[in-house]
């Protein structure tokens, strides 16, 4: 299990939109940092859409957590990014770096990713791209 969540931050960090979404189930459920929960890999796609058109990110440090009789598995990691263009009700963007610590939650189903819950600290980032 500790394999597929690194091959999905892997994934994530090579910009392989396509493969990272063959990581997921079509009915995965991704709970957003103090946002909406969305189901589906159509929801999943527009999010990456649009996380890819606001930021440049990359995972570092990476340390992912599982236990061997579980579906279930948590990951703790460096986002490392550029803020590049103004996200809807979020500060105006002029290429602002950040770097964040992200707690993130998965359950695993028929070998593929049907959760990712995220957790960070929003009013850091706001601190760090001056919001």
């Amino acid at each position: 299990m500790t394999k597929l969540i690194e091959t999905y931050y892997a994934t994530f960090n090579s910009g392989d939109r396509p493969a990272l979404l063959d990581l997921l189930t079509d009915d995965v459920v991704h709970e957003i940092n103090e946002g909406a929960v969305e189901t589906g890999k159509d929801a999943f796609r527009a999010f990456l859409g649009r996380m890819d058109r606001c930021y440049r990110e990359q995972v570092e440090d990476l340390v992912v957590f599982a236990a061997a009789d579980s579906d279930r598995a948590a990951a703790e990691f460096r986002i490392c990014g550029e803020y590049l263009t103004t996200d809807d009700g979020l500060p105006p963007a002029a290429g602002q770096v950040y770097r964040l610590r992200v707690g993130a939650f998965f359950e695993i189903r028929d070998g593929k990713i049907s959760r990712v819950t995220n957790y960070y600290n929003l009013a850091e980032w706001l601190r760090q791209v001056g919001g």
